[in-house]
């Protein structure tokens, strides 16, 4: 909802669930939970950044100060633990935890084909670590981290810790809370010793450039799956584009346009090719009928006969095979960029990443509201079809005749923006295929 107000990232559900929680020589889940006095009861961050400075005495008797720094401009937070032995005669000897426990966001009806869990960067690669495989049993990662957090479908809870070996263990505690704590080798404090930890963490959404400007490696957090390479140039144009136009929904539009143009030499040597093939099917049934019982003989006359009419029977499926790359490249993209999210429209297409609905003072069931968009891109579909020659093979007509309908039902709880594209993919095509078939032989 628009008007839900702001993000929550964090759970307050209990206080050894609370984000950064910090022990020494003990594993978080079993210290005691200690009580901290802060240097100042509330902080107004405008112009400059502002600490927090917290500080306890642990049972062990070492004296613990919590530093945060909060950015008025920035969404990282730096952490800086310090530890002091006040003791004249005793040592101690232990290994910091820094401990985060998280849960989804928000429910994932939508964009269950998007990862929502714990992921790290570590020796130079990128690490999503499914839950299902952390509730199998516990997981360990050790190495050169950059970072480590739970990522959402468009929000991540990380931590970027500092020094080159660091160990992260993975836990679920239940049904949804995973538990990620990080931990560092075992120091020992000498009698007056002070030991200090630094940490950067971010708090915030998975926009790119705002990633990529915080470094730490955190933009790697955006994968887009096996089109990665295909999709991060589309979410720059699309992010280019929106700067002139100032609407994502003309900005997808845009971009729909340019990559029909860039495939229009291809698809329209195909859409050619299939009105060719159609044109052959009496000739074809001639050849059936008159070598129907002789394959080798049926195949090579069919052969004979492409070469003779310059056609290849693949032609018309190569530039749809072509194009799925691209297809799946922006289904990643906008299922999963936040630049959509509650971004409007016009009409009544407000948030470009919600499904598309027309809410007419009613509950349709199963719907809510009237899948407008969705129906009229399930129409243009129908019509593409129908003006596109039919294959010669009459059970495959017929399954080409209902994939309008799979589609529609496929499409009614996606994106609204990933109904857009398409639609205007359609509405381009039956353009192209209404030149082709005005078009002289």
């Amino acid at each position: 909802d628009p008007a839900s107000g702001l993000k929550e990232l964090i759970l307050q559900s209990a206080e050894v669930d609370f984000p950064l929680y910090f022990s020494f020589g003990t594993e978080p889940q079993s210290s005691v939970v200690p009580v901290f006095t802060a240097d100042s009861d509330h902080l107004v961050i405008e112009n400059t950044p502002k600490t927090l400075t917290m500080s306890t005495a642990l049972p062990s008797g070492i004296v613990m100060s919590r530093a945060m720094t909060f950015n008025p401009d920035s969404y990282l937070i730096d952490l800086e633990v310090t530890l002091h032995n006040p003791s004249e005669q005793y040592q101690y000897q232990g290994a910091p935890f820094l401990a985060m426990v998280n849960q989804p966001f928000s429910e994932n009806k939508n964009n269950q084909f998007i990862f929502n869990g714990p992921a790290i960067y570590l020796n130079g690669e990128m690490e999503e670590i499914k839950t299902k495989k952390v509730a199998d049993a516990p997981q360990s990662r050790t190495g050169k981290l950059d970072w480590l957090g739970y990522s959402g479908t468009y929000f991540m809870n990380t931590i970027m810790p500092q020094g080159d070996q660091n160990t992260v263990h993975f836990k679920m505690l239940d049904d949804t809370r995973v538990s990620t704590v990080l931990t560092s080798s075992v120091v020992t404090l000498s009698p007056q010793a002070v030991k200090t930890y630094s940490y950067a963490t971010y708090f915030g959404p998975k926009k790119f450039e705002t990633l990529k400007g915080t470094g730490h490696n955190l933009e790697k957090i955006i994968n887009f799956g096996w089109f990665d390479f295909l999709a991060k140039p589309m979410l720059f144009l699309l992010n280019y584009l929106y700067g002139y136009l100032h609407n994502y929904g003309w900005a997808i539009i845009l971009v729909t346009v340019i990559i029909k143009l860039l495939f229009w030499p291809l698809s329209y040597k195909g859409m050619k090719s299939m009105k060719t093939m159609q044109k052959l099917q009496p000739k074809m049934a001639k050849l059936k009928e008159k070598f129907g019982d002789d394959r080798e003989r049926m195949s090579r006359e069919t052969m004979a006969l492409y070469k003779t009419y310059k056609v290849n029977p693949l032609g018309g499926c190569m530039p749809m095979l072509l194009q799925i790359p691209v297809f799946f490249a922006l289904y990643r993209l906008l299922m999963q960029t936040i630049e959509l999210r509650h971004a409007p429209f016009i009409l009544w297409v407000t948030d470009l990443a919600a499904p598309d609905r027309l809410y007419l003072g009613f509950d349709l069931p199963y719907l809510g509201g009237l899948p407008v968009l969705t129906l009229l891109m399930g129409a243009s579909m129908f019509l593409q079809q129908k003006m596109t020659p039919a294959p010669a093979d009459p059970t495959q007509a017929k399954v080409m005749m209902f994939l309008p309908v799979i589609f529609t039902f496929m499409f009614i709880n996606f994106a609204s923006g990933l109904v857009l594209y398409w639609f205007i993919n359609n509405l381009l095509s039956v353009a192209q295929q209404y030149a082709i078939n005005k078009a002289p032989d």
